[in-house]
């Protein structure tokens, strides 16, 4: 697997240097995943559709 070089910060990360958050590649049929804080560690991978379904739900969250 390759890993991708188009990173994107959350617009959420904060004021200074922006580190406190994740960042987010997408890489058709793949979404990466990782912490800003931390790049060259672990990276994380989704199918697309399962990381589209994961942000509606955050989006969305079922009401109690």
């Amino acid at each position: 697997m390759t890993i991708p070089d188009n990173w994107r910060k959350s617009s959420y990360s904060g004021s200074g240097d922006g580190n406190a958050c994740v960042e987010v590649a997408l890489d058709h049929p793949r979404t990466s995943v990782r912490d800003s804080k931390t790049p060259a560690r672990a990276v994380l991978t989704f199918p697309a559709s399962a990381f589209a379904a994961f942000l509606t739900a955050l989006r969305n969250p079922p009401r109690s």
